[in-house]
């Protein structure tokens, strides 16, 4: 039995939602970029947007967040559109790391490809996908249309807070250039990294609420290789699932370590740190 809930319905419950959190001090600004870091913490509001266009706000949603990671999803749908969802399982992936948005490690789980393009490492590969390639101008121009269709509206640049991000993104310099080594970036990697810095900046509070429902409008049932693409995002994350992979990456790095050891000092001391890690594994894998 479907149960339909009207506007009315719908409005109070992002109010009482409101309500209940707006009060919340807990945590703190994301420290690791020095505008983030500023803003106002108490700043909070929601917006909904519902699949027939209208939308609830309530709160500081006149406030020009940085939309920040939330432009992965953009990024992620664009490149679909464009090469397909097999396209995107193979050269990115759609399986949850169960690690942080930005881990390195993450990408040796997936033998040595980013995994999932709602991760740092994905979107950012996802961005060297975008056509035209080997164009920054056209690539921006089809990042940028691409926002303004799914939000009903053109995003404004905070150019402040690109700034603060291109002067501060290290791990993601680190991982492009992973990436690049292990031939999972599919063009220039600055222009790559470039390109997905200022796609994390947006317009305002709305913003994500225009998203879920001007894509909602846009694709009324997905196709049948994006559902699949989604069932095995569901199935991988698993947490039988992740083990096996945690195990292989194990082995993986067991291999790469002890031929690296072997190449410097000599097949007896490749020999004697290989054993030590196999009894881990064992004992992983027998739990």
């Amino acid at each position: 039995m479907i149960t339909r809930l009207t506007f009315d319905q719908i409005s109070t419950a992002v109010h009482d939602a409101y309500e209940a959190c707006k009060d919340i001090k807990g945590g703190q600004n994301a420290h690791y970029i020095p505008y983030l870091a500023n803003v106002n913490s108490d700043l909070f509001g929601i917006s909904l947007c519902l699949p027939d266009g209208r939308l609830i706000s309530v709160g500081d949603t006149d406030y020009r967040f940085g939309i920040e990671s939330v432009s992965k999803v953009h990024t992620a749908i664009l490149a679909l559109e464009q090469h397909g969802a097999q396209a995107i399982l193979d050269d990115i992936g759609a399986d949850a790391t169960g690690l942080p948005f930005n881990s390195i490690f993450a990408i040796l789980l997936e033998n040595d490809r980013p995994s999932t393009p709602l991760v740092n490492a994905g979107a950012i590969a996802a961005c060297s996908l975008v056509k035209p390639h080997g164009d920054a101008d056209g690539k921006w121009k089809a990042i940028f249309d691409n926002m303004t269709a799914l939000l009903g509206s053109k995003p404004q640049l905070i150019d402040e807070l690109y700034q603060s991000e291109s002067a501060t993104n290290f791990d993601n310099r680190s991982i492009t250039w992973l990436l690049q080594e292990y031939g999972r970036m599919y063009d220039d990697p600055e222009m790559s990294l470039d390109l997905y810095t200022p796609v994390l900046t947006g317009r305002d509070g709305r913003a994500a609420g225009h998203l879920g429902g001007h894509h909602r409008r846009r694709r009324r049932e997905p196709p049948h290789e994006e559902a699949r693409v989604r069932r095995s995002a569901h199935f991988q994350g698993s947490r039988a699932y992740e083990r096996r992979r945690f195990l292989r990456a194990l082995g993986r790095l067991a291999v790469r370590h002890g031929a690296a050891r072997e190449n410097r000092r000599g097949r007896c001391r490749h020999r004697r740190h290989a054993r030590p890690v196999r009894r881990v594994r064992l004992r992983a894998a027998a739990r």
